[in-house]
């Protein structure tokens, strides 16, 4: 029986569609049942709508709290039979009650190297700070932003030339990869959480290293 997955996005949502696409695979353990936007103008609902998924807004301006808000979205992720969340561009801060009630089935992904640049403009710092690696992490979401035990990264050279946005194209067609691969992990039970480590089952030895500059 494939997981079903939620998407929870808030603009164009290019994370859920590459989760879409990886899911297509007959052998992906997970199916995307559902696409959740805080904005009913979010471009991401349409791309859903186009692939037969059930795409829902709730504008979470129409509510009076953010818990309010919230508990609309519970009894929609609920009703749809949902086993996982996945967050994908979704722009709102979630309360600890939140996130508590999807423990161990919530992931995130953040354009960085956590736990290095947390929050925004994570290319424009790393840029400044002249670092020589920077990349993707996903992670499992804790009420701490961009906290979480980390369950994958993929990183890339950051060049002489690079400005924030060719630094940010470069890492997203890793998000896009590393994405899928981690929701891969979660939907098959290959993941174990340790305290703040996340152990792999049947996780390959590799000793190979990715530096920068390669001369």
């Amino acid at each position: 029986m494939k997981k079903r997955v939620a998407a929870l996005i808030s603009g164009r949502g290019s994370n859920m569609t590459s989760l879409i696409a990886a899911a297509k695979d007959p052998a992906f353990p997970a199916q995307i049942a559902l696409v959740l936007s805080n904005r009913p103008d979010a471009a991401g609902l349409e791309t859903a709508r186009r692939e037969g998924i059930e795409a829902v807004a709730l504008d979470h301006k129409a509510y009076a709290t953010r818990e309010e808000f919230e508990r609309a979205m519970q009894e929609v992720l609920l009703a749809h039979n949902i086993d996982i969340v996945c967050l994908a561009g979704f722009m709102r801060l979630l309360t600890p009650w939140f996130v508590e009630q999807w423990s161990g089935k919530m992931l995130n992904i953040h354009p960085a190297l956590l736990p290095l640049y947390k929050g925004l403009h994570t290319h424009e710092r790393a840029l400044a700070d002249g670092v020589k690696l920077h990349g993707a992490t996903v992670h499992f979401v804790v009420p701490g932003m961009d906290e979480g035990p980390i369950i994958a990264q993929a990183a890339v050279p950051v060049l002489s030339a690079d400005t924030p946005e060719t630094l940010g194209a470069r890492v997203l067609q890793q998000e896009h990869k590393l994405y899928p691969l981690a929701l891969r992990l979660l939907a098959a039970g290959a993941l174990q959480i340790d305290g703040a480590r996340v152990l792999i089952t049947k996780e390959s030895a590799t000793t190979g290293a990715l530096i920068s500059p390669d001369l």
